[in-house]
């Protein structure tokens, strides 16, 4: 007969107690659908209407906050580090290069803001308010409606040093751009899908000339990239001539329809109009290949299946701590 075994009744419920405290943890942090239903159950519609008031004033901002939604989860996960505005000891997210100055919508965050708070006071995240913002822009664009798993905190620390390490670069390879996605738990199905989102807002020349180089000095060339269409490149270079140190220039990621989310990328990808060698790049490759030519001929198809990437980008995991009153300034 083995001997029995004593374990004192204590640390029975000191074991129970910690793995119920760990399930608590977990069940906290996760997000959930109408997270605002009974603490601040307009939330959803002040944001969406102040997006809406954005976009009459510029359309531009609708594609400037999806933009501002996929730079703050990569970096640091979803916790509005991005909306953070340096201080004299420190160079903030926004202020990094690729950010300043082609992020916009800020002012968009803060009416939201302002009018959240005077509603219901220290409820709603700044996290939460810039992914319902972005789900807003989608859809006032023509592009599909998605409900939004919310309760995200608000994190307390924002780097510049942390962006370039994170938002994968124009001028990135298949191979990068899937490692790039692939570090956030993103699959490479995923990041052809959310590559969709560059269907709308526009592209500062600066990133042509001089971070992609792809209209004058191609991969050291002196030349061209060979694969854009010449009839695309030579539209492009009278946009964006060399040299030009003009900070405001800017050309259209679908100059036929730049404010409107539909299937248009993968077209323009399919001709070599994509604007960036990462769009092209997708064609590398006879797995990304076949996922663009699918994406160009079923938009219902894309859609659905944007609607599940971009969610489930939105719940990358932030290190908030704290519902911001001023979503520029920590508590």
């Amino acid at each position: 007969m083995g001997s029995k075994i004593n374990i004192p009744f204590t640390s029975v419920l000191f074991v129970l107690f910690s793995l119920f405290c760990c399930l608590s943890v977990q069940l906290e942090a996760q997000l959930q659908v109408g997270f605002y239903s009974q603490t601040c159950p307009s939330a959803e519609q002040i944001v969406r209407q102040e997006v809406m008031k954005g976009f009459m004033n510029n359309q531009g901002i609708a594609p400037g906050l999806v933009r501002m939604h996929f730079h703050d989860c990569f970096v640091r996960g979803c916790d509005a580090s991005i909306l953070l505005d340096s201080t004299s000891s420190n160079t903030a997210e926004k202020d990094a290069p690729i950010n300043n100055p082609s992020l916009r919508g800020f002012e968009v965050i803060d009416s939201a803001k302002a009018r959240l708070e005077a509603q219901c006071s220290g409820i709603v995240s700044c996290a939460d308010i810039l992914a319902f913002a972005a789900r807003d822009s989608i859809a006032i664009t023509k592009g599909p409606f998605y409900n939004v798993p919310a309760g995200r905190l608000d994190g307390t620390v924002s780097l510049s040093t942390d962006v370039s390490k994170n938002i994968p670069s124009p001028a990135f390879n298949l191979s990068q751009l899937t490692q790039n996605f692939a570090n956030k738990g993103l699959t490479q199905d995923e990041m052809v899908t959310l590559s969709g989102a560059h269907t709308i807002g526009q592209s500062h020349c600066s990133i042509l000339t001089n971070v992609n180089q792809r209209l004058f000095n191609f991969s050291g060339t002196n030349g061209p990239d060979p694969t854009l269409d010449p009839k695309f490149l030579a539209q492009l270079q009278q946009k964006c001539p060399s040299g030009s140190n003009d900070v405001n220039s800017a050309v259209p990621m679908d100059p036929s329809s730049p404010f409107v989310t539909n299937v248009n990328y993968y077209c323009n990808v399919l001709a070599n109009r994509g604007l960036f060698t990462s769009d092209e790049s997708l064609l590398t490759d006879s797995t990304t290949a076949s996922a663009v030519n699918q994406n160009s001929r079923n938009q219902y198809l894309w859609f659905m299946k944007f609607k599940a990437a971009i969610v489930k980008m939105g719940q990358i995991s932030g290190t908030g701590g704290e519902i911001r009153t001023n979503c520029r300034v920590i508590n």
